[in-house]
């Protein structure tokens, strides 16, 4: 569990924030960047979600709800794991599993069973719940870019499960977008 009783400590004033390690760095570093725009793709989530149980005529809607909340749970999971480089010799701190994205997945192929197969590009509307799980779609992709940037430096370990995650994550938001969208019969076209 954890306990937050003090919000404010004052030692980010410097310009630098603490990895979960202990490790200082500033906080335009590209980890804390990368694990900063996790956070901004759950919280855009979160607003997803607030759309989403607002659509009575979507009779899915808790069960896409509940596949929501257990990625805003992996999300912090994400954080975590980010927050922590993972070095040889230290003990292992929380990391996203293989099986994460295995569940999601499962949750993908779910969802597209009942989508209609697509004959266009679509652009992000239709129902304000899937324009903002599009929206939520985008960070993601901006928080893949930036980790696999990451892992992509010299001593900036990151798991390989991470970054299957975004990538997975993105595309089941995509579906989750287009289901919806009354299963894609609201989706919007892209008319070139």
């Amino acid at each position: 569990m954890v306990i937050l009783n003090r919000i404010y400590t004052r030692t980010g004033d410097d310009g630098t924030t603490a990895l979960g390690s202990g490790e200082r760095r500033p906080k335009y570093d590209l980890r804390v960047s990368a694990y900063g725009t996790v956070d901004e793709t759950n919280a855009a989530i979160g607003v997803a979600r607030l759309h989403l149980m607002q659509t009575q005529d979507l009779a899915h809607a808790p069960a896409i709800d509940a596949m929501l909340g257990r990625v805003q749970n992996d999300l912090f999971d994400l954080g975590a794991d980010l927050a922590v480089p993972q070095r040889e010799g230290k003990a292992e701190r929380l990391r996203v599993l293989a099986t994460q994205v295995e569940r999601l997945e499962q949750d993908i192929d779910a969802l597209n069973a009942h989508l209609a197969p697509l004959t266009s590009f679509i652009l992000p509307g239709g129902t304000p719940a899937a324009a903002h799980l599009h929206l939520a779609r985008t960070v993601c992709r901006r928080a893949e870019r930036m980790v696999v940037e990451l892992a992509s430096q010299p001593d900036e370990p990151v798991s390989d499960a991470a970054i299957q995650y975004l990538n997975r994550l993105s595309d089941f938001l995509f579906v989750a977008g287009r289901s919806v969208n009354d299963n894609g019969a609201r989706d919007v076209l892209w008319v070139p």
